[in-house]
């Protein structure tokens, strides 16, 4: 690996270990066998809650992004309309400055969907060389990490098997040189769940959380090739990556599956099929809110007003007036 892309990932290693070795001792304090697979397992997964906890608000500009870029769907197909058939440079130059100035004025990113995805690059990439590191602690050239890993601790991470594969074997490399079996099963099985993991994720937003002027637009057609191009690059590049870097990536995508599922059901985008279905449980919620009330209410009786008393008058005011 290139001095210069280890000097960037230097730090987010730094990171990675500080926190698979502060969920590894917390997780050995607990009982579990620190040499063991699960200790380590579930020490990747403690670095997934975290760093996916901390890209919430990255995640909450996505969905913001998104809504406008769904806003600008009608305004886009219009720009496109008026340079449809125009293959001439100064059309596609035209063409082009209009939509980044639509995108810059309505403040939408189309690159949104992708970031925090992106961002996690860094991660898998720091994950990667971590176990590459242990990997080579299990043979001649003993090699602690960068920070809080030390030597038995990066020892015990390449030693360290699920369900008997280690944690730094790849499918490629058991293919390519010999190793243990259980990962020519384990790996591709993970790939499988990766990969319909993505697919799920990206068709909850495709086919529920998308409105009919946004599926009319040429932005919907970007998310349908999306929709077969990730899971497609997740299943290629799956069998080369370590199964402990394939582990992150699967317990990611089930977080975001997940924060898709709630996301669209509790707040969808106006008019998508989703949107409509949450206002049909709204209304029948209401409704039955309704029946019990009106069962419940207890029967209100009308007061009657009370009606003015009438003055008596006076018998002597009476006698004058009828002597007149």
């Amino acid at each position: 690996m290139p001095d210069i892309l280890g000097t960037i990932l230097w730090p987010i290693r730094w990171v990675i270990e500080l926190i698979l070795v502060g969920a590894h001792q917390g997780l050995t304090y607990l009982g579990l066998d620190p040499a063991g697979g699960p200790a380590w397992v579930l020490s990747i997964t403690v670095l997934v809650l975290i760093v996916r906890a901390a890209l919430i608000p990255v995640f909450v500009r996505q969905i913001k992004s998104q809504r406008k870029m769904l806003e600008v769907a009608p305004q886009l197909k219009k720009i496109q309309d008026k340079y449809k058939g125009k293959r001439d440079q100064f059309s596609r130059e035209a063409m082009s400055r209009e939509t980044m100035a639509l995108y810059s004025k309505e403040g939408a990113n189309p690159l949104s969907s992708c970031l925090p995805l992106l961002l996690q690059m860094p991660i898998f990439f720091g994950l990667y060389t971590v176990l590459n590191t242990a990997a080579g602690s299990q043979g001649n050239d003993p090699r602690a990490g960068v920070g809080l890993m030390n030597l038995e601790l990066s020892q015990q991470f390449a030693a360290s098997e699920i369900f008997g594969a280690p944690l730094h074997a790849s499918f490629s490399g058991v293919l390519g040189g010999g190793g243990p079996w259980e990962v020519l099963v384990l790996a591709p099985i993970m790939v499988v769940l990766m990969t319909a993991s993505q697919f799920i994720t990206q068709l909850q937003i495709v086919s529920k959380n998308m409105s009919p002027e946004a599926k009319a637009s040429p932005m919907f057609r970007q998310q349908r090739i999306l929709l077969y191009i990730l899971p497609l690059v997740f299943a290629v590049s799956g069998v080369a990556f370590p199964l402990g870097v394939m582990f992150y990536w699967l317990v990611s995508n089930a977080w975001t599956m997940g924060q898709q599922f709630i996301v669209i059901r509790n707040m969808p985008t106006p008019g998508s099929e989703a949107a409509l279905a949450r206002e049909a449980r709204i209304a029948r919620r209401n409704q039955r809110k309704g029946i019990s009330i009106v069962e419940d209410a207890p029967e209100v009786v009308e007061e009657q007003k009370p009606t003015q008393r009438v003055q008596p008058v006076n018998n002597k005011n009476r006698n004058k007036r009828k002597k007149k």
